[in-house]
């Protein structure tokens, strides 16, 4: 009997990688895909690698598929973005071995900047689009989608979203399928593309497609569900479940390749029902293509194109009677973001604030300091930006305006972007004061390594990068290393770099409260006949301490890591510090 298992979408997806006879696998880490190399490093059987950003990492994969492997690149649907120039380009190459990238996309935007569309991506880079909706269909799309690879000389999509990757569903395990290595042979006209060679592999793709939408009609990814004939819904990915419960008796076409489209299936699944749904979520990407094949249907027009779906949603819209019977759920007491107690980042930001001075933000954590009591970021844009838009702004205004800014970014963006920013800024003779918030992780999607840690995907231990090493190599001068609670110190450094007619990095290295093995043995107390209840140290926003009826404060001792940064704050020295008692 075969043996099945619970699994995450992401771990599903891991496992299909696996048993597809995957030899290469490259991503960086980015909510909500990271899981998937987190699983996929189990298996010894696959080289697995963190780059040190998505268009590394299906450089990689596409390197290792030309060499005829397989190959997987995994990454969030704004990495998409980076991996996008290699992307664009291997669908004119095609592969050796099968290449499969897995795009995650976050409806609702639960952890990123935008709510991106992959599938619009993918039309204009003319790449097949699988789109599972559950934990088997994920293991399963992935193997399909090598064979696919395989079969059309094409990279291939796998498109999830935060839902799928972060559910559970029950998924038979089979075994690795071993592929043999496919013999490489110099081919400049498949694999070089320069101008002539890109002219030529262009046709290729647009028959590539063509015959991908003709025989996507015969797909076991896609299946026509016949029931009451009297609606119908065109739908994929986890919208599907949501349809199945909202409508358990409507016809559906579930599609699991949803680029390109099998064109001549959804005729005919339009021609059987009387009223027809196109239920996606995002973009009209289905719609629109169906709309202009002159199939009536009803798609944006009456569901959004914000946000994640469900099923009451669904009920909301074409059973308005049934949601207004249904018991409302409970509203969920608001739980916003916060940096973590002990958190170094909100060191650096109540300096920043103490000097009144506007910083341009990055991706990670530290984003949290654009919002209260912090108040610090003024801008946030992508992975990198805050050197390059700090750049921007000096050159737009002068040097003099920008000694009132500085950029902050973490050490792990830094190495996947920040670097070409910061190079860029030296070579152009750019002025401004770089903070480097290196925390020795990543820390926003759970503690993964990156090249300046030390550490692998597969926990080897390498030789770390030096941020500082790097900084000097490029040309900066001024330079300088800081413990980021050392409050004095990191006044002082700020005040002089920030006066500086030249670019100049501050690296403020104090490692992640959360990271394994980090020991904090005291905790903060109050002194209560010292305090005068002035707030000083509560200006941060520490969740460890809150203000009691009578003005003074409290410090909840469970979520305090003793960092000191409220005992350094409070003029009064009402608040000291004790071993843990356990």
């Amino acid at each position: 009997m075969a043996e099945k298992k619970i699994m995450l979408g992401n771990e599903a997806i891991a496992r299909g990688a696996y048993e597809a006879g995957v030899k290469v696998s490259a991503a960086y880490p980015g909510t909500p895909s990271t899981e998937i190399s987190e699983n996929i490093v189990k298996y010894d059987e696959i080289y697995a690698e963190w780059s040190p950003n998505e268009k590394v990492a299906m450089e990689v994969a596409i390197g290792a598929s030309i060499s005829g492997v397989r190959a997987m690149a995994s990454m969030k649907h704004v990495g998409v973005n980076v991996a996008s120039d290699p992307l664009y380009t291997a669908s004119y190459t095609g592969v050796g071995g099968g290449l499969v990238l897995v795009a995650a996309d976050d409806p609702g935007l639960y952890s990123s900047q935008n709510e991106q569309d992959t599938r619009c991506v993918a039309r204009a880079a003319q790449v097949p689009v699988l789109e599972p909706s559950d934990s088997q269909e994920a293991k399963d799309f992935v193997k399909f989608a090598y064979a696919m690879s395989e079969k059309y000389d094409t990279p291939v999509i796998v498109r999830t979203t935060t839902r799928l990757s972060h559910s559970q569903g029950t998924v038979v395990l089979e075994k690795r399928e071993e592929i043999p290595d496919k013999p490489y042979e110099r081919n400049i006209s498949k694999f070089v593309m320069m101008p002539a060679m890109a002219k030529g592999r262009h046709v290729y793709v647009e028959e590539r497609m063509r015959a991908m939408a003709e025989d996507g009609c015969g797909f076991p990814v896609n299946r026509a569900e016949y029931k009451d004939t009297s609606i119908g819904f065109i739908t994929s990915g986890i919208p599907y479940q949501y349809v199945r419960e909202v409508f358990p008796d409507a016809s559906v076409l579930k599609l699991g390749l949803v680029h390109p489209l099998p064109r001549k299936m959804i005729e005919e699944f339009a021609s059987k029902v009387d009223k027809l749904y196109i239920f996606e979520e995002l973009e009209p990407v289905i719609e629109e293509q169906v709309k202009s094949w002159g199939i009536p249907a009803f798609g944006k027009d009456i569901f959004t194109r914000q946000g994640e779906y469900s099923a009451n949603m669904l009920r909301r819209v074409l059973l308005p009677e049934t949601a207004q019977k249904q018991q409302q759920p409970a509203e969920v007491p608001a739980r916003p973001p916060i940096l973590c107690p002990g958190c170094p980042h909100r060191s650096v930001f109540s300096v920043l604030k103490k000097l009144k001075i506007h910083a341009a933000g990055d991706i990670g954590c530290y984003t949290l300091g654009a919002v209260a009591p912090l108040g610090v970021i003024d801008t946030t844009i992508c992975m990198g930006a805050s050197i390059s838009s700090l750049h921007g702004m000096e050159k737009a205004k002068g040097k003099e305006y920008v000694k009132n800014w500085v950029a902050v970014i973490g050490d792990s963006t830094f190495m996947h972007t920040g670097v070409n920013s910061l190079m860029n800024t030296v070579y152009n003779q750019g002025t401004g004061t770089v903070i480097i918030v290196d925390n020795s992780t990543t820390g926003m999607t759970g503690h993964q390594d990156h090249a300046a840690t030390g550490k692998t995907l597969k926990g080897e231990s390498v030789p770390a990068i030096s941020i500082y090493h790097f900084c000097k190599a490029i040309g900066i001068e001024h330079v300088v290393e800081v413990n980021a609670f050392d409050l004095p110190l990191l006044e002082k450094v700020i005040k002089e770099e920030t006066a500086r007619d030249e670019v100049s990095v501050i690296i403020t290295k104090s490692p992640c409260v959360l990271l394994k093995g980090n020991v904090f043995p005291d905790v903060c107390v109050p002194v209560p006949e010292k305090c005068k209840k002035c707030g000083a140290c509560l200006k941060p926003g520490c969740p460890a301490l809150t203000k009691k009826e009578d003005g003074s404060i409290a410090i909840d001792i469970t979520m305090c890591n003793g960092c000191g940064l409220c005992m350094q704050l409070c003029p009064f020295e009402a608040i000291t510090k004790e071993p843990k008692s356990c």
